[in-house]
């Protein structure tokens, strides 16, 4: 068994260790489930989307301009298709989950 990768690394907060491996073993065309949890005010509720895995990037904001580059808030974001073929990201958190869900049939 070997020992755990370390998490990726997003400039505000880790993900846990389980969902950066997860995100490590994906591969292009795979089927996965987003969740997330929105929360506007004092309302939260939770969301999930299904689609074709195309790759991981990391999103420099642009909350950091004309300041020093130390200072930049960088995301991870998970790219993929939806059903209806509409190139999609979703931008990583602490409340994420992400899995693998079987192919269409």
């Amino acid at each position: 068994m070997s020992a755990p990768s370390q998490p990726l690394l997003s400039a505000t907060r880790q993900l846990d260790p389980a969902l950066s491996d997860l995100l490590r073993r994906l591969q292009p065309g795979q089927r996965i489930r987003l969740t997330q949890t929105v929360r506007v005010g004092q309302k939260q509720w939770t969301t999930s989307t299904t689609g074709t895995f195309r790759g991981i990037r990391y999103l420099a904001t642009g909350l950091a301009t004309d300041r020093v580059p130390e200072d930049d808030i960088v995301v991870i974001t998970v790219h993929f298709t939806k059903d209806n073929g509409e190139l999609s990201s979703i931008a990583l958190d602490e409340h994420s989950k992400v899995e693998v869900v079987e192919e269409r049939g």
